[in-house]
């Protein structure tokens, strides 16, 4: 009997011990993890500078209610200087989709594209890319031929009739974007079925414009080039063949602002044009609300 009592209380000692290491581990975990969430709770990321180009962008994007995630692009990309054959981001187009042959556009832009396609198809209208990807020198030779006269701007213009060079830019600028600043050279930008507005105005091109006014954007794209007014101050023209798959080419058109400058738009002629003009701002940056962010 005594022996039994010894190792009752040896329990009793054993299981006070045990219940005493359990609260403290408790105790200590507790303690732990109050001071991480502390941490936390006070911690603040180190202040950054920015410019006043930041600040404002930080600022539209709060009153936006989105904050706007700008990628880092590689400049020459930007600028249409890659070959599309031989990057990541681009992916041929298949000659179904197209008036000819060996046009690219950036995949993602070319994968939406083909859900819109055959949703239009199912409502007997047909889409046909006759413009995507420019490179640079693309850009460049459409700008030369009529910066030289050698096509006519529009009507019965031709550029070297205009002895002023910003006034014989400005005029090209109504419908061709200077080498480098075209939202094509991204690949995100398609000219559809005509490059013609009338043709949109009546009979086949009336129905396919409806269509796309009213589709399109659940696709993701939009028209970045309407007509001028509240929403459009200035520009280029209108053009109804031409769309723009925002999710990718809304983030360009931030890191073009970010990071472009007029350094970078030379090498071709009348490019000292572009600055007296401010190009950037008031042809690249001037799209439809639409399609901002």
């Amino acid at each position: 009997m005594k022996n039994k009592r010894k190792r009752s209380k040896s329990n009793k000692k054993i299981n006070y011990w045990l219940l005493f290491l359990v609260i403290l581990l408790a105790i200590v975990l507790i303690l732990s993890r109050a001071r991480r969430s502390s941490r936390r709770a006070f911690y603040r990321p180190p202040a950054v500078e920015q410019s006043d180009n930041d600040k404002n962008t930080s600022q539209n994007s709060i009153k936006q209610g989105n904050m706007l995630e700008i990628p880092s692009v590689d400049k020459d990309y930007l600028l249409g200087r890659i070959s599309p054959a031989q990057s990541e981001k681009m992916t041929e187009v298949d000659s179904r989709f197209a008036s000819r042959k060996g046009m690219f556009m950036h995949t993602e832009a070319y994968e939406a594209f083909k859900k819109m396609y055959s949703a239009a198809a199912d409502d007997g209208i047909r889409l046909t890319i006759i413009s995507a990807m420019r490179t640079f020198d693309h850009q460049k030779r459409i700008w030369e031929n009529k910066w030289n006269g050698h096509q006519k701007i529009h009507g019965d213009i031709y550029a070297t009739d205009i002895d002023d060079h910003v006034k014989r830019a400005k005029e090209i600028l109504r419908f061709s974007a200077m080498p480098g600043t075209s939202r094509h050279h991204w690949g995100t930008d398609i000219d559809l079925n005509s490059l013609q507005n009338n043709y949109f105005e009546t009979g086949e091109g009336k129905k396919v414009y409806q269509w796309l006014k009213t589709n399109a954007e659940s696709f993701g794209f939009c028209q970045p080039y309407t007509p001028h007014g509240q929403q459009r101050g200035g520009g280029y023209e209108e053009e109804k063949w031409h769309w723009s798959y925002k999710p990718v080419a809304a983030k360009y058109t931030k890191a073009f602002q970010n990071s472009v400058n007029y350094n970078d738009i030379t090498g071709f002629d009348g490019y000292k044009t572009a600055q007296k003009l401010n190009v950037i701002k008031q042809y690249v940056l001037e799209i439809d609300p639409a399609c901002e962010y």
